[in-house]
């Protein structure tokens, strides 16, 4: 039987702190999240492994170094409105409701969405509320947003998103065709300015959607 709270701390030394993410709160945001609940049963014992993992309806539960690395970009803190595209399993919106104060997150699959929404409720985590629609619309009920988070890459930054930050919010996506992506940082610095900054190559499915 594996001990999974050992299993937790270490990942959290090995794959992340120990490849220079040393920011207190993400990482005790990532020693927080029970991620062998987000992971389908017959794959548990593999929770912690460095690496993406298969999740329902052919999506992926994203490496864990890369969900920190998204949190740290984007700088979150408990007085902050997140958007997340692309729910999946809802592991990295957790990650995001330990460090941030509410997490909007959008699943395009209902039945996704619907289990973890569900499974988010189990583990107490009344800071998320979860969505099953287009998330390359964004949400502009809720907008503006002080970080949006993406699970899903594009080739281009849809536009909707860009207008629903905030001035000095912050954007973290993948960005580029499917096997060139590279995740970005895109901060509104003004009504229409931008700055964007390229972190790390990635693979993450595509975006589907109205505006991808």
């Amino acid at each position: 039987m594996i001990d999974y709270r050992a299993a937790r701390l270490r990942m959290v030394d090995y794959q992340i702190a120990r490849r220079g993410m040393t920011e207190p709160a993400v990482l005790e945001a990532m020693k927080a999240v029970p991620r062998e609940q987000f992971v389908p049963e017959a794959l548990r014992d593999r929770a912690y492994d460095d690496t993406a993992l298969p999740i329902d309806n052919d999506q992926t539960i994203s490496q864990p170094y890369i969900v920190a690395l998204m949190a740290w970009a984007a700088e979150l803190n408990d007085s902050h409105k997140i958007l997340e595209i692309g729910t999946g399993s809802g592991y990295a919106a957790a990650v995001m409701a330990e460090l941030g104060g509410w997490v909007t997150t959008i699943e395009r699959i209902a039945s996704l969405a619907d289990r973890a929404r569900t499974r988010l409720q189990r583990l107490g985590y009344a800071n998320i509320e979860v969505k099953s629609g287009d998330g390359s619309v964004g949400c502009e009920a809720e907008a503006p947003f002080d970080a949006i988070l993406s699970a899903a890459g594009s080739r281009i930054v849809p536009t909707a998103w860009k207008q629903q930050l905030a001035i000095g919010g912050r954007l973290v996506m993948p960005l580029g065709p499917l096997g060139d992506q590279q995740l970005v940082k895109i901060v509104r610095t003004g009504n229409a300015d931008f700055t964007q900054k390229a972190l790390v190559a990635v693979r993450f499915v595509p975006l589907v959607g109205g505006t991808s």
